[in-house]
């Protein structure tokens, strides 16, 4: 049994992070799966990786923007 409590921080960055994994990883199976069904190949693979690429780079983006105005709003409050 661990001694101290968890860091939910920590764990919910991990989260957020397994979350666009998912993202990324998602739409090139869906892809993989109509190709397999539909006879697309690799059309629909094609465009799930680029589906997914694009939509996990954006939410990581968004993360990376929330970090930088966070630590900003921390900074003026530290001046203060």
């Amino acid at each position: 049994m661990p001694q101290q409590e968890p860091d939910f921080k920590l764990l919910g960055q991990l989260a957020v992070l397994s979350q666009v994994g998912l993202e990324m990883a998602a739409p090139v199976g869906l892809g993989a799966a109509l190709d397999y069904y539909f006879g697309w190949a690799p059309w629909a693979s094609v465009c799930g990786a680029l589906r997914g690429l694009v939509g996990g780079m954006t939410h990581l983006i968004a993360i990376l923007n929330r970090r930088a105005a966070e630590d900003s709003a921390k900074q003026k409050r530290d001046l203060k």
